[in-house]
């Protein structure tokens, strides 16, 4: 399992970004959260088999049709705690 941080900047806020992210976490059976950030960025919690994430990832940097990614940052994360869904914070 890799558990990441994803911090997506762009034109990521009001244009349903975190819908769409946790419709594409559920698709690929990724356990998390989601949620906007005060300064613009929308910050990801993800949790997967290692392709998933990668995958999860790949699709991060393009975003959904609504949105506009500038640009997106991963930080690899401790597991700390059992994650056993995918929320909208």
């Amino acid at each position: 399992m890799r558990r990441v941080k994803i911090l997506v900047s762009g034109r990521v806020q009001g244009v349903y970004f975190r819908v769409f992210t946790q419709n594409k976490a559920k698709h690929f059976g990724i356990y998390g959260s989601v949620r906007n950030l005060p300064d613009g960025r929308v910050e990801i919690i993800a949790e997967a088999e290692h392709p998933v994430i990668e995958k999860f990832i790949k699709w991060c940097h393009k975003g959904p049709v609504t949105a506009r990614v500038d640009n997106v940052d991963i930080e690899d994360l401790e597991a700390e705690e059992a994650l056993t869904c995918f929320q909208i914070k």
